[in-house]
């Protein structure tokens, strides 16, 4: 604690201080020299390439594309077997771009698999590419080249590729001394010097620029260096001086003077988000140099080759022996480690120091903090501080602080405390040496828990990202889930393994846990080719509308059929059906159909409404002569002549007669004969009776007159007796034909008795007529009939002499009190002597 100001380094109103990371794993015997180098952000990735070995061309001098974690752990290492790598840099997913001067872009992942490549356009074939840069924007991973021609060619987002070549550059003979890409309001921009002249080139046009405040005497840009956040510029000078600005060239924010003249290796950003302080970090060959606002700098002197990697709060310093970290000291460290300081913060450190002395200092000190009202800021502060700091020593002296001054305080929320301590934990794991990935609490926040345990998932750790999801409590959905989906993926690529261990230990680890899905898993085996793995994997999946789709992309269609038959999902089975129709033949295809009967039934089902002649095909090969009749019968209703319906329904006898259904062959033989006597009627008659039943032609043909034939109808088809009379007095009545319907009851005793003639005609409002029938009518339906014609007397008297109280009752409540008194008088002397009797 006594030496944790001892690496600041003053620089205007800010200390900028160099912790080192790492000692670095990795063994190079020459060091970064001559190397392309490029750091994936956020503690990622490392990725080495020798450049002068890069165009060599022999099988025995290819370089090798090594990978490394940010503590120099080898995670992967390969023959450079491609073109001549121009550029290499890292996606926002950790994934290795590499950019050939013939413009391919080979991707690989960072364990070195080859994932895909794309190219960056045709031009580039002929001119090929003299200098690329990898970016990242709000749309995703960009990449930027400049071809031979000197034209400058953008791809955004590598996932959605949308190439856009940018304007020509008026003038420009020579390629760009120094150029960067810029992405503002969503929109990304190159600005590029050519001598003393600036460029901004965005979609439409090319636009010159001059930086306020430049030294008139600048007649060349060396270097050239966008922020992390795109916000700022800063030009590197042939007259040494750093110019440092707004991004748009609007405003300037400072310039310093180097007295280096040289070209910099490299020129990198270094500032705080929230910070007033803008600074540059500028490496020669063994010097770095840190400027800013004021006149001074700070100089460290390199004992190796380096290479820097800009980050969001600073400045990562890779060489051979050592990973170091250099950024602006935050202000909440600032107030509590600087010598003499008498912020809050501070003394509340200095009281717990003499707290664990036992001294009696620590009192004083706690109220000289509590006399200003100013205890919750000492503890805000001392949790903030925490925060930033790298060494876990000081990490707990910082907490157990704030922690021993909230004990002074009533309401203070615990949650800044206990957030804080959750996530230095969590930085602590990932920054292990064996982990590798140098967080910090800045990039942290911005990357989001998230995020880090994606990397972690990529980089394989599956039990770190499991612990870390338990121990910040994440949603199982969002958490453990995911975490465990990714390692069973990956689990299913390790082909040493044999099907049965693999599913059998998937299954063990994963069991039912909540938002994972095998059938995922198992598509991820068979794109291995593993199909066996993945039918196993299969099982273990609950839900049948996730198997079937994926049995079937694995032409396991046999079982995917029985799979969607077990699952009662109807519409699956008929998916599997036509599935299975489109792609085998015609015969196996049936065949396939009869091994499975619920499937059988619901193909049937389908064809009836669809598919008629699919439907004749089935029942054909499975010899079914009652469907097939039962068919030709629907299907003749179909047919637009007689003649077509006939041999339809002639196909269904003959259907019938094989499958020994007499009633069946009978009834259409009995239809057919109709049809022949219905269309000899409509040719007689020219009206149509096609399509009428057999009782509906009779109808008709009594409407019409025509009884001859309607007898003949009644003869051939053996219509019974009171049905035809039934039919000939509704028919008669209907047109009125009062006088034949006359005839045609004395024409012989009536099958159906009198009653009916009496109410067809009381239907059609003749009761002159009903009454010719009612002396006809029996004894039993008198009463009936005379209240059908509406003479109450004659019910009445017909009522009394069959002695029937039910029929004295039916006739009373026919009567009304005012104009039937004389017979309600009859009625009730009839039903009280026959009460006495």
């Amino acid at each position: 604690m006594a030496f944790v100001t001892a690496n600041w380094n003053p620089l205007g109103e800010a200390f900028y201080r160099k912790i080192e990371l790492y000692e670095m794993g990795w063994n190079l015997r020459e060091g970064l020299r001559d190397c392309l180098i490029a750091a994936a952000p956020y503690g990622g990735p490392i990725a080495l390439l020798k450049e002068s070995q890069r165009r060599e061309r022999s099988a025995s001098a290819r370089p090798l594309l090594e990978i490394y974690s940010a503590a120099g752990v080898p995670m992967a290492s390969f023959p450079w077997k491609s073109g001549v790598v121009v550029h290499i840099g890292w996606t926002v997913s950790d994934d290795l771009l590499c950019i050939q001067e013939d413009g391919t872009v080979l991707i690989y992942d960072m364990f070195g698999n080859f994932r895909r490549h794309f190219s960056m356009g045709n031009e580039v074939l002929q001119n090929q590419v003299i200098e690329a840069k990898v970016f990242h924007s709000a749309y995703g991973t960009g990449v930027a080249i400049v071809t031979g021609a000197f034209r400058f060619t953008l791809a955004t987002n590598i996932d959605d590729l949308k190439l856009r070549r940018l304007p020509e550059v008026p003038g420009l003979q020579v390629a760009p001394s120094c150029w960067a890409v810029l992405t503002q309001d969503r929109q990304t921009k190159v600005v590029l010097a050519s001598g003393k002249d600036l460029y901004v080139l965005d979609n439409t046009a090319c636009t010159p620029v001059t930086p306020p405040g430049i030294d008139p005497q600048v007649s060349s840009y060396f270097q050239m260096a966008a922020s992390f956040s795109y916000k700022y510029l800063a030009l590197f000078t042939d007259t040494g001086h750093v110019w440092m600005g707004t991004s748009n060239l609007k405003e300037k924010l400072s310039e310093f003077d180097t007295k280096v003249r040289s070209p910099p290796k490299q020129m990198v950003w270094c500032r705080r988000p929230k910070s007033q302080q803008p600074a540059v970090v500028l490496m020669w060959d063994r010097l770095l140099l840190v400027a800013g606002k004021c006149r001074e700098s700070i100089k460290y002197h390199l004992d190796e080759e380096s290479f820097l990697v800009p980050e969001l709060d600073g400045v990562r310093i890779v060489s051979r022996s050592f990973h170091e970290f250099l950024h602006e000291v935050p202000g909440a460290c600032e107030e509590i480690f600087k010598i003499a300081s008498m912020a809050p913060g501070a003394l509340l450190l200095e009281a717990h120091k003499e707290y664990e002395k036992e001294s009696q200092k620590a009192d004083e000190y706690l109220r000289e903090i509590k006399e200003q009202n100013l205890l919750p800021e000492a503890v805000r502060q001392c949790v903030e501080a925490a925060g930033f700091e790298h060494e876990p020593e000081t990490q707990k002296i910082l907490l157990r602080a704030s922690s021993f001054g909230k004990c002074f305080l009533s309401n203070f929320p615990p949650e800044q405390f206990v957030g804080m301590c959750l996530d230095l934990r969590v930085l602590n794991a990932v920054r292990d040496y064996s982990v590798g990935i140098p967080l910090t609490y800045a990039q942290y926040k911005q990357m989001t828990v998230q995020v880090l345990i994606d990397r972690l998932v990529f980089r394989r750790l599956y039990p770190l990202a499991i612990e870390i999801c338990r121990y910040l409590k994440i949603p199982e959905f969002q958490g453990v889930s995911r975490v465990l989906k990714h390692w069973a993926c990956f689990k299913v690529q390790q082909k040493e393994e044999p099907d049965d261990v693999i599913a059998c230990a998937i299954n063990q680890k994963l069991g039912d846990t909540a938002g994972i899905s095998y059938s995922e898993i198992a598509a991820r085996a068979y794109e291995c080719g593993r199909t066996e793995l993945a039918i196993k994997l299969l099982e273990f999946e609950p839900r049948s509308g996730e198997q079937v789709p994926l049995l079937l992309k694995m032409k396991r269609s046999q079982l995917a059929l029985s799979k969607a038959i077990e699952s009662g999902d109807t519409d699956l089975v008929y998916t599997v059906v036509t599935y299975l129709k489109n792609e085998m033949n015609r015969g196996d295809f049936f065949m396939t159909l009869r091994n499975q009967p619920v499937a059988l039934s619901l193909y049937r089902q389908f064809c009836k409404h669809q598919e008629q002649n699919t439907l004749k095909d089935l029942f054909n090969q499975d010899d079914d002569h009652q469907e097939l009749g039962n068919f030709y019968v629907r299907a003749s209703y179909g047919e637009g002549s007689v003649e077509a319906r006939m041999a339809a329904l002639q196909n269904a006898v003959d259907e019938f007669n094989k499958a020994k259904n007499e009633f069946s062959a009978r009834a259409t033989e009995e239809q057919m004969k109709l049809l022949r006597w219905q269309r000899r009627f409509q040719e007689e008659f020219d009206k149509p009776y096609l399509d009428c039943s057999l009782h509906e032609t009779v109808h008709s043909l009594l409407q019409d007159g025509k009884h001859k034939q309607a007898e003949q109808l009644y003869k051939d088809f053996r219509i019974p007796d009171k049905r035809f009379w039934w039919l000939k007095i509704s028919a008669l009545a209907e047109k009125e034909n009062w006088e034949e319907l006359e005839k045609f009851s004395k024409s012989k005793k009536s099958p159906i008795g009198y009653l009916p003639f009496v109410e067809v005609c009381v239907k059609h409002q003749n009761k002159y007529e009903a009454k010719k029938y009612v002396t006809k009518v029996t004894l039993e339906q008198k009463v009936k009939a005379h209240l059908a014609v509406g003479d109450l007397e004659q019910a009445v008297e017909a009522a009394i002499e069959r002695r029937s109280e039910s029929e004295l009752n039916l006739v009373l409540s026919r009567c009304t009190p005012t104009t039937d008194r004389a017979l309600l008088d009859k009625i009730n002397r009839a039903r009280a002597g026959a009460l006495k009797k």
